[in-house]
């Protein structure tokens, strides 16, 4: 990878809570921007929880009481964390890149397909649907959202990928505004993938699809 960016790659062990990821991600995305950190992606899980995105209307949460709800400033509607789904936050300077919100969507998107064809899984998008999808028809299934947010052109959020998560309860929010489609898991689709084979997937897949190398960060 000679020649190119290098991004800080971060792994958490055990549940992080959410305000403290959120925390943590305004003071990377700050420092990104003023040139303090490296750009980096970090992989985690979290407790059980709803988050809402700046587009979610009330209608959509049918359960209110059911986990913890977030606000947050990403883009999109609700959407469930917790054990069992990684969830990798992408923090990422697109002024070198052009500034190009929807390019930068594609290539997570792009990221996802290939490290998901690794594990067995053959997702895609879906003309106006947020996420990656499986199956055709009404046997679509929903395996990964993105949400993203972007603040002086550093991106953060990012993508959730469902490896084993308790998909019950994805049955108290309409998952990112799209009624009518179910939510399926690597598990479910029998796929016998453990997170450490979904982290090495991501991984070996995200230098190219962004152009950039890679180093370990604690």
């Amino acid at each position: 990878m000679h020649g190119k960016t290098r991004v800080a790659w971060r792994t958490s062990p055990g549940l992080v809570p959410y305000p403290d990821a959120v925390a943590f991600m305004e003071r990377r995305v700050a420092d990104i921007r003023d040139g303090r950190a490296t750009e980096m992606v970090w992989l985690l899980e979290h407790p059980p929880l709803y988050t809402a995105g700046t587009s979610a209307r009330e209608d959509e949460l049918l359960d209110a009481a059911r986990l913890p709800v977030y606000r947050t400033g990403r883009g999109g509607r609700y959407t469930y964390h917790g054990p069992g789904q990684r969830v990798a936050y992408v923090m990422l300077d697109l002024r070198p890149r052009g500034c190009d919100v929807r390019a930068y969507v594609q290539s997570l998107e792009g990221w996802l397909i290939e490290a998901l064809a690794r594990l067995g899984a053959d997702a895609g998008r879906r003309s106006g649907r947020i996420g990656l999808w499986v199956g055709n028809g009404d046997a679509e299934a929903k395996i990964a959202a993105i949400g993203v947010r972007v603040r002086h052109w550093v991106t953060f959020h990012g993508v959730a990928v469902n490896v084993t998560p308790d998909l019950a309860h994805f049955a108290g929010i309409v998952p990112c505004g799209v009624a009518g489609f179910g939510v399926t898991s690597l598990a479910a689709l029998g796929i016998d993938a453990t997170m450490a084979d979904v982290d090495a997937a991501l991984r070996a897949t995200f230098p190219a699809a962004f152009g950039v190398g890679i180093f370990d960060s604690s």
